[in-house]
């Protein structure tokens, strides 16, 4: 298992490679001119030029890109054009925000999810299950922006129960995270519900109630625990993306957070900042897929048993 995971964490180098040439070539394309950025419009044409020839900004593609690579590894990526502060310090401000954020919107997601999806397949075709299905339907079809300001009208305007703007106590943290974790509790609940459905129609499980096990230890001991696979996998992708920056839902909240800063930056042309913005997200996605995988031994150990033959059988070859 020790090799499995340093193997994986080896693959996260080569993703992180393609992110951030990605990421350059993009910004090289995009229109728009840094050293007009940082001195404004009023500076004289030498001066640009000079800042220019200062920056490297008058290489060709190939040395900047390598000497951006080279200096990323020695822990150095670059300043941003707008603030002149270190891109990873700034970054390093905002991603408490979204943090927050996303461990609250998934944790919501997975505690009204789960056991809704699992009561939903238990009473298939019941009132419960139909109420349940227009339910996730809603908010699959809603989008987060539209959603989030119609949170903002009930619960901040007309109720006056709970602030709309800023990040100052936990209060504020509450409507941000009902609208981030509205798709991810959907998908939680359609998933959840189509697996138990596979699941409890196997026959280990009227075995299990044919040797008279209580219900709840049938559902939740046996057939919950073969069905949350693909469960884990969508709450890993979702908590993925919302670590990545819950964008829009951010916007709407004016949550100075990782989504706010990139949207600020890819409109400045913030090119060290925007790369390294999206270059933490794509750790953070890889290291969240690498849990979900260990994850997924402890769900099913069938999957170790399957690694350890695996590995046998090279040893004897």
């Amino acid at each position: 298992m020790f090799r499995y995971i340093v193997k994986r964490l080896l693959m996260i180098f080569p993703v992180i490679l393609g992110v951030t040439f990605l990421i350059f070539s993009i910004m090289n394309l995009t229109p728009g001119d840094p050293a007009i950025m940082i001195l404004g419009e009023g500076a004289r044409p030498e001066q640009y030029e000079a800042l220019r020839e200062e920056m490297g900004l008058n290489d060709p593609f190939p040395v900047r890109y390598a000497r951006y690579v080279g200096d990323a590894l020695r822990g150095d990526f670059g300043r941003s054009y707008r603030t002149n502060i270190p891109v990873f310090r700034e970054i390093a401000t905002r991603v408490p925000y979204t943090l927050n954020l996303a461990v609250t919107s998934t944790l919501i997601a997975i505690v009204l999810g789960l056991p809704i999806g699992v009561l939903s397949a238990v009473r298939q075709y019941t009132i419960v299950d139909n109420v349940t299905l227009g339910a996730s339907l809603l908010l699959t079809s809603m989008p987060a922006f539209w959603f989030a300001m119609m949170l903002i009208l009930l619960f901040s305007l007309k109720l006056r129960l709970l602030p709309s703007l800023g990040v100052d106590s936990w209060r504020h943290l509450i409507l941000p995270a009902i609208a981030t974790s509205a798709h991810t509790m959907a998908s939680l609940l359609r998933m959840t519900r189509s697996t138990m459905l596979e699941v409890i129609r196997q026959d280990y499980i009227r075995t299990a109630r044919a040797k008279g096990a209580k219900e709840s230890r049938v559902i939740f001991g046996h057939a919950l625990r073969n069905a949350l696979l693909p469960v884990v996998t969508i709450i890993g992708v979702n908590f993925g993306i919302a670590l990545g920056g819950a964008i829009v839902v951010e916007q709407v909240f004016a949550i100075p957070g990782l989504g706010q800063l990139m949207i600020n930056a890819i409109r400045a042309k913030d090119t060290p900042m925007v790369i390294a913005a999206v270059l933490f997200a794509a750790i953070i996605a890889s290291v969240v897929n690498l849990v979900v995988d260990i994850v997924y031994v402890y769900i099913d150990p069938r999957l170790k048993s399957k690694y350890v033959t695996r590995k046998a059988k090279k040893v004897t070859v």
